[in-house]
């Protein structure tokens, strides 16, 4: 092919409508959806050459690493660093996010994934400001199960393809639910593991989640993230018959 068919959904600012805009990009082999961008960046034309205003949109790292170029691809969302145009073909569609607010063009506001994270406290509470010698040990096996928990990049894919989340629901999300169980299994960061268990029970929490398992397929980095939604359910099932007991 010669050229790449792009059609790029946009909004100028929150409280606009948004609108449709095609454009054409010559064909390189190895191009990726920030490369099409990089290009419409350089000459803003519509297909039939009307001047158009630059494309917003963000990236980082380029290596699907920081999840800040998530966004709706030929109706998948993904990364657009990993998205090779190769893979996609000639006709190529592009829109934001729809489960986080749009800031402007391709751009949305994701803090409510950070918002999620603050309210479930995931973190290792340790205060770092003396030595406390070395930190617990623990196996080769613990240390990989642990790993593919601490993959998450907070990209919002799992939050996108969920039917929980929407303008009604407060649900956090598997990528939260996630990190609680990966700092309730750290030694460490399980000395809070009560207060983490009591958020996931408020409002929004964990029993938001309908099982839909739409997560698990979309997350780029493969989390096990319908397996540690139910293992944090056993957590909180064993926390609550151990109150009872008291």
């Amino acid at each position: 092919m010669d050229f790449i068919q792009v059609k790029v959904k946009r909004q100028a600012n929150p409280r606009l409508k948004p609108y449709w805009e095609e454009y054409r990009v010559k064909y390189r082999p190895y191009m990726n959806i920030i490369t099409v961008l990089q290009e419409l960046r350089k000459n803003p034309h519509t297909f039939d050459n009307r001047p158009s205003s630059v494309i917003a949109w963000e990236a980082s790292c380029l290596e699907e690493v920081c999840g800040t170029c998530t966004m709706v691809i030929n109706g998948r969302v993904r990364q657009a660093c990993s998205a090779l145009v190769d893979q996609l073909g000639e006709s190529i569609t592009i829109e934001p996010m729809t489960k986080f607010p749009v800031v402007r063009d391709l751009v949305v506001d994701r803090s409510v994934i950070f918002r999620s994270l603050k309210r479930l406290k995931t973190w290792v509470p340790v205060d770092g400001t003396h030595a406390l010698g070395p930190g617990p040990k623990m196996g080769p096996d613990e240390a990989l199960e642990r790993y593919e928990m601490s993959k998450c990049i907070a990209c919002g894919c799992c939050m996108e393809v969920c039917p929980q989340i929407n303008e009604r629901s407060e649900f956090v999300g598997a990528a939260a639910i996630n990190q609680v169980r990966l700092f309730n299994s750290h030694p460490t960061g399980k000395v809070i593991e009560r207060e983490r268990l009591k958020a996931l029970m408020e409002k929004g929490g964990i029993e938001d989640c309908g099982n839909a398992q739409n997560c698990v397929k979309a997350c780029p980095k493969e989390i096990p993230l319908v397996t540690s939604i139910a293992d944090v359910n056993r957590q909180m099932t064993l926390n609550l018959l151990d109150l009872l007991k008291k």
